[in-house]
């Protein structure tokens, strides 16, 4: 299937759901020729987390620089520290034909799409709100205020569902990756992405 311009790529979805994990467990397959953009934070690095590989990790100075001199394609707030996605490499990267993977928290995915809308913009969904709680839980990274603060968000981030395209739900790390493969796959056969290249077959030269 022939498309001129790469696809962006969005998935998102509340904190604990398990974004990281399923991103990690994609870009481990084989089949997959994603371009993964790398998103900045000025919160620390978790444990096995590399700067460059799994976030640029920024002092807050540093980010807010990057806010003033426009530099990032969206970026948020979120329980303290600023997460982003620095614009450079995804533009570059979509002019190549190549499609990127963004993994960010939904107030920038909602930011993405108003810039660039059509993306493909997948929510990825709890199996329930208790099995979110026992995920936040169990990475015994954070204080009982933080788990709480995530949850409250994290309701009102489902309720904000209705902005995306997919609602994919992480139960199973491999068939949540399975089912946003196929969603790929759908979208670039979709007929306004390749109407151009086909119609072209039929002019006379």
């Amino acid at each position: 299937m022939r498309s001129e311009r790469g696809l962006l790529i969005v998935l998102s979805g509340p904190s604990g759901v398990g974004k990281g994990t399923v991103r990690k467990a994609l870009f481990n397959q084989e089949d997959i020729q994603f371009q993964y953009s790398v998103s900045a934070t000025t919160r620390n690095p978790r444990e096995g987390e590399v700067n460059g590989v799994d976030y640029f990790f920024k002092m807050r100075e540093e980010f807010e620089r990057m806010i003033a001199n426009n530099e990032l394609l969206e970026w948020a707030e979120f329980v303290g520290n600023y997460y982003g996605t620095p614009i450079a490499y995804v533009e570059q990267t979509l002019q190549q034909g190549k499609d990127v993977f963004l993994e960010i928290e939904v107030q920038g995915a909602l930011q993405v799409k108003k810039a660039f809308p059509e993306g493909v913009f997948i929510f990825l969904a709890p199996p329930s709100l208790s099995e979110l709680k026992s995920r936040i839980v169990g990475r015994g990274t954070e204080t009982e205020d933080v788990i709480h603060n995530r949850l409250t968000v994290a309701k009102e981030e489902i309720e904000m569902m209705d902005a995306y395209d997919y609602v994919v739900e992480n139960d199973e790390v491999q068939l949540a990756c399975d089912r946003i493969k196929a969603i790929v796959v759908g979208e670039h056969c979709r007929r306004e992405r390749v109407a151009k290249y086909y119609k072209q077959m039929t002019e006379v030269e």
